[in-house]
């Protein structure tokens, strides 16, 4: 049997404790981000937070010691790739996500990497003065070109696609048109929470559109449970309303005599009296005759 160093069993040990005393666990690649930055990252999420990193074969050993205790959680193996880190917390999945991304920073490119996304280099001006640097931007596949005395970028180019390799060329002409193509940061990969494992996929969610779509159902459902006359907190207070103003126009109209429309009735049968009485204004006595004045 192969010798394993204790401070394995004891790091396997503290990795458990870790997933199994917290209602919300996470794995998250870490790989490629420069030390200052990763400790920085660490301070910003610190008070919410934990981030452990080890080997990924003693991440893999803990989830399944951890799984004794809670079933479902060694299923988060799958999602350990590059080099990954434990992420501990009680915060909410979804604003777990939405702080570890805030952490991403763009970066310039050095040459050699993979574009996750496709890398455009946008028409219009430049700050460059016209010289050798027109052919050097060509020769990077950047369709540039001198007009009116300045360099410009002719047309919208993808200069690298998704998924492909960026030469130290292209990399270093997009870092003096100052874009900066690389993405900084860790990678939440997956979330456990309750035995369910939350993606990415369902995690990263346009939250102001998501607000507009919660306001958006709530206004129609209000105005469904108007329609149909349901009772609620919300719409009570409406409902008495509505009720009240058409029983008081059925009263009206029916001439029902209730303490709240008696008054308006008398009035309205005062106008008419008085109407009928204009039309037979010979047959009336003093006393009306002057009403009608």
């Amino acid at each position: 049997m192969a010798h394993v160093a204790k401070w394995k069993f004891g790091e396997v040990d503290q990795l458990t404790s870790l997933l199994t005393n917290n209602k919300i666990v996470g794995i998250a690649e870490i790989g490629g981000i420069p030390g200052p930055q990763l400790q920085k990252m660490r301070e910003n999420i610190r008070k919410n937070a934990q981030i452990r990193c080890a080997k990924n074969s003693l991440i893999i050993r803990a989830l399944d010691e951890a799984n004794k205790k809670i079933n479902g959680i060694s299923d988060l193996k799958t999602q350990i790739k590059g080099q990954a880190a434990i992420i501990a917390t009680d915060m909410n999945p979804f604003k777990l996500f939405r702080e570890i991304k805030s952490t991403r920073t763009m970066a310039p490119a050095k040459g050699g990497e993979t574009a996750r996304h496709d890398i455009e280099v946008r028409k219009g001006n430049t700050s460059f003065k016209p010289g050798p640097i027109v052919g050097e931007l060509q020769k990077a596949g950047i369709p540039a070109a001198i007009q009116d005395g300045k360099v410009i970028i002719k047309n919208d180019k993808v200069v690298v696609n998704a998924g492909e390799k960026i030469s130290s060329e292209v990399a270093q002409m997009l870092t003096r048109l100052e874009i900066y193509p690389i993405e900084i940061g860790m990678s939440l990969h997956a979330i456990f929470e309750n035995g369910t494992i939350y993606e990415p996929n369902t995690l990263d969610i346009d939250m102001d559109k998501f607000i507009t779509q919660l306001q958006q159902a709530s206004a129609n459902a209000l105005y469904l449970a108007l329609e149909a006359a349901l009772p609620t907190k919300s719409t009570i207070n409406y409902l008495l309303q509505k009720a009240y103003k058409n029983a008081y126009s059925l009263a009206l109209e029916k001439q029902i005599y209730t303490k709240d429309n008696i008054k308006q009735l008398i009035s309205k049968t005062h106008a008419s009296m008085l109407s009928l009485a204009s039309q037979a204004k010979d047959a009336l006595d003093d006393d009306l005759k002057k009403k009608l004045t």
